[in-house]
């Protein structure tokens, strides 16, 4: 007879495995779904595919012959990886996964706020590709392949390509991607693992828009009246594009003259005073649930805003993150001279560190200034 001490090691020693299971469904079919134990835990994955519980006719019975089977190649394929990733290894199928299928699922997926910055790094990456390495098959390009070789290569086609925190940024989205992989069982080690790409804190937050430049554009047309109104109300209270975007008249307390942002990127909550401009950028009460301005995309209010700046003859290249910088120097700069902990916090940035690059920015217009000043004779 065993003990209960026997049965538990026993039970212990389970060995993982993947079963293929049915459950009946109300109107008499089955749905097929697989029962997945690993290191003494159970999940569950449902297939999507269903047998006709009514089949009769020869080809009814066929289909679900063939369900059958495709439900089981499934089982097979997803207990081949259990075993593989169990011992430390890789099955052969995922070693043939394309890097750019797999990019493309991970996007489907992607919840966070940040998804349009990773599809910016994927195409970046594909850019490189074809530019620097045109030997590569981009189509055909499994995980496997990319190296470290190729990753310090993307690094400098990134910092040769890009201002300020663009390379930087770019390429942190990039390595999620193959993060992924790893925790997928796709490759055991990233290829992007100790390979940085640093910050360019010389070109960092170059343009920027004046008080005087802002009062130009205010002056000059612009194709778009709602591009022009949410772009000049980023540059009086640090908007980010995306939270301007999504801006509903419920955000604002006209009583107050108060505005509440969820920022997106952080999550973080702010409270924006409104100065006058701001209010009638913003205009009368709407709809609670009513957008305050209708934009297009991300890309057609850049090229529209680079449009409008080289009209109002402003030689710089702007972009809409630009309003927010500016905003950020203009407070620095201003007579008041508020400390960085109070601009940190009109910012919603969750550190100092954030807002320390502004600072910078005035030390360069201040080292501009004085350098500016005639020469004395004497």
């Amino acid at each position: 007879m065993e003990t209960a001490t026997k049965k538990k090691a026993k039970r212990g020693t389970k060995k993982n495995n993947v079963t293929l299971r049915e459950k009946k469904l109300a109107n008499g079919n089955v749905s097929l779904y697989l029962d997945i134990y690993r290191d003494g835990s159970r999940t569950y994955e449902f297939l999507k595919l269903h047998i006709n519980g009514k089949a009769r006719q020869p080809l009814e019975k066929q289909q679900n012959t063939e369900t059958y089977q495709l439900a089981e190649n499934i089982r097979t394929q997803r207990e081949s990886d259990l075993n593989h990733k169990t011992h430390g290894h890789i099955s052969p199928a995922k070693k043939k996964v394309s890097y750019f299928d797999f990019a493309e699922n991970y996007l489907t997926e992607y919840q966070k706020k940040d998804i349009r910055m990773i599809r910016l790094a994927v195409n970046r990456f594909k850019k490189f590709l074809a530019e620097d390495m045109p030997k590569v098959k981009t189509a055909s390009l499994k995980i496997t392949e990319i190296d470290k070789p190729m990753m310090l290569k993307f690094v400098d086609y990134l910092t040769d390509n890009s201002k300020g925190e663009g390379a930087h940024s770019c390429f942190q989205r990039f390595k999620k991607i193959l993060k992924y992989a790893v925790e997928e069982n796709i490759i055991a080690k990233s290829p992007a693992d100790g390979v940085t790409c640093q910050i360019d804190k010389e070109n960092i937050l170059k343009d920027i828009l004046d008080n005087s430049e802002i009062a130009l554009l205010a002056k000059t047309p612009c194709q778009n009246l709602n591009i022009k109104r949410a772009f000049i109300l980023s540059c009086c209270t640090g908007l980010r594009w995306c939270d301007v975007k999504a801006l509903k008249y419920s955000d604002i307390d006209f009583a107050s003259g108060k505005m509440t942002v969820d920022q997106q990127k952080t999550g973080q909550k702010v409270i924006v005073d409104l100065n006058p401009t701001a209010k009638k950028l913003i205009g009368e009460p709407g709809d609670p649930q009513t957008l305050v301005f209708e934009l297009p995309s991300y890309f057609g209010c850049r090229k529209t805003v680079k449009a409008w700046v080289e009209r109002a003859k402003i030689k710089k290249s702007i972009t809409w993150h630009c309003a927010r910088h500016s905003y950020g120097v203009n407070l620095l700069t201003s007579k008041q001279h508020p400390d960085i902990k109070t601009v940190s916090s009109l910012l919603g940035h969750s550190t100092l560190k954030h807002t320390e690059k502004y600072t910078r920015v005035v030390d360069e217009l201040k080292k501009k200034a004085v350098n500016a000043l005639p020469a004395y004779n004497f």
